[in-house]
């Protein structure tokens, strides 16, 4: 078997205005609204530190600078709660600063997932990396990270992570066609980005996840917006297809897009029907 590189970085962007959610983010930045009581950033970074991503770098635009202060240490809450002999809370935030060596990088220009990636090329200094992006909350053991990765070492290249999209969600998605090699694994061939539904060349859409090849720069640099008039990260991917290996991994795990309001309540009722401090008076509520 070959032995590929390690994986060691990971890119994070968290670009947008979070309209869905207004008026909470008109001051408060949509990656630090929480999941109970746990932002939605965490998730992610978390995902990443457990997968062994020891550098992240964080990508935003202007003004949403709380989101990389929410992994540093904040010497005055610590010394309030040191004060109050609340020990464990303490160790749990100092515990998030040290997840990962944290890197803010700027996205001037709203031009699209692929462009938020390729501010990031020289933070990936030649390596392949791993991608997430957060709004999309998976929650599994192993973790959907971790799933691509397993994939990675063994067939190398880039991994997409994807589930399978009913009719109504697959015109909004990038949606992948390929041949299984193994149960859950497909070899990509094609990969379409918001195809109407009698063009999509299968149900297996891409969640969020990527394990990318390091070649995938080369073609964000010079390529011209897609869909919705952006530059896609998809486009991208599918120009490495025939130059390095591209292959899906179908994630196994709980998923919701926390993007929108319906989704961060799903998340919030999934998560906390799982907590035995919640679950109680979660399910009296539903039953209610």
């Amino acid at each position: 078997m070959q032995d590929f590189p390690r994986i060691t970085k990971a890119v994070i962007p968290v670009g947008g205005l979070g309209v869905r959610f207004l008026p909470a983010t008109r001051t408060i930045p949509k990656p630090l609204l929480p999941i109970l009581n746990v932002p939605v950033i965490e998730y992610a970074v978390r995902e990443a530190a457990d997968a062994g991503i020891t550098d992240i770098a964080i990508v935003m635009s202007h003004g949403m600078e709380a989101v990389v202060d929410y992994f540093q240490r904040q010497p005055q809450l610590e010394e309030q709660l040191k004060q109050r002999g609340q020990y464990e809370l303490l160790t749990r935030q100092i515990e998030l600063a040290s997840l990962a060596n944290i890197t803010t990088i700027y996205q001037d220009e709203p031009k699209g997932p692929g462009h938020a990636i390729l501010q990031a090329r020289e933070f990936c200094e030649g390596e392949s990396f791993l991608v997430i992006f957060p709004d999309d909350v998976i929650i599994n053991h192993p973790s959907a990270t971790q799933q691509l990765i397993e994939v990675y070492k063994e067939r190398g290249g880039t991994v997409i992570g994807v589930n399978r999209a009913s009719e109504e969600v697959i015109p909004t998605k990038g949606i992948i066609s390929g041949d299984p090699v193994s149960e859950n694994v497909h070899m990509v061939e094609a990969l379409i980005e918001k195809p109407a539904l009698e063009d999509a060349p299968s149900n297996l859409a891409i969640v969020a996840r990527y394990v990318l090849d390091n070649g995938v720069f080369n073609h964000l640099a010079t390529e011209n917006p897609g869909a919705n008039n952006e530059i896609q990260i998809t486009d991208a991917i599918a120009a490495l297809i025939g130059i390095s290996p591209v292959h899906a991994a179908t994630l196994i795990g709980f998923h919701a897009d926390t993007g929108n309001p319906k989704g961060m309540l799903e998340a919030a009722v999934h998560l906390a029907k799982q907590d035995p401090g919640f679950s109680n008076v979660v399910n009296e509520l539903l039953n209610s």
